[in-house]
């Protein structure tokens, strides 16, 4: 289900910037930056969480501390783009914690994943057991990410131990 567009002024606009740099600001922090009385301030966090602007608050992790060396751009086309084939293979990459975006797209390929793993060896590993069986995959093409200037990424997986 979508959501009604959300009308947003400048001081809704100052709050949502301030909390997309930095989710911790207290209600206090946040009145003050956008000029407001901490109820005035609250109320319209409030209502920009009800009406889904901000969709949620997470720390962002960097993926190289947690040992994640590799990213890559993986483009997957599918054999069949029926509502069945095409739902197990959405259920399957779901499961794959590596995989930390996931996105159906136009153009040649069907699916473009953002995968994160600890080295080349480890990614090799994935791509053979895991990409490459999903169901209905007709053929993969991985693109390695040299150097991030901008954007984040999903949820990383947590290592183990």
């Amino acid at each position: 289900m979508q959501r009604a567009r959300l009308d947003i002024d400048a001081t809704d606009r100052k709050l949502l910037g301030a909390l997309q740099n930095n989710a911790r600001l207290t209600s206090g922090e946040l009145a003050q930056l956008a000029h407001l009385s901490q109820s005035p301030s609250w109320r319209r966090v409030r209502r920009l969480e009800e009406g889904g602007a901000i969709a949620g608050y997470h720390a962002r992790l960097d993926r190289k501390v947690l040992g994640y060396g590799v990213l890559a751009f993986v483009m997957v086309g599918i054999d069949h783009q029926n509502d069945s084939s095409s739902v197990a293979f959405e259920q399957a990459v779901m499961a794959i914690p590596e995989v930390v975006l996931f996105h159906g797209i136009s153009g040649p390929e069907d699916f473009v994943l953002v995968v994160v793993a600890r080295d080349l060896e480890a990614y090799s590993a994935l791509l053979q057991t895991r990409l490459h069986r999903l169901p209905g995959v007709r053929h993969v093409h991985t693109y390695f990410s040299l150097q991030q200037f901008k954007g984040d990424l999903g949820a990383l997986p947590i290592p183990a131990g």
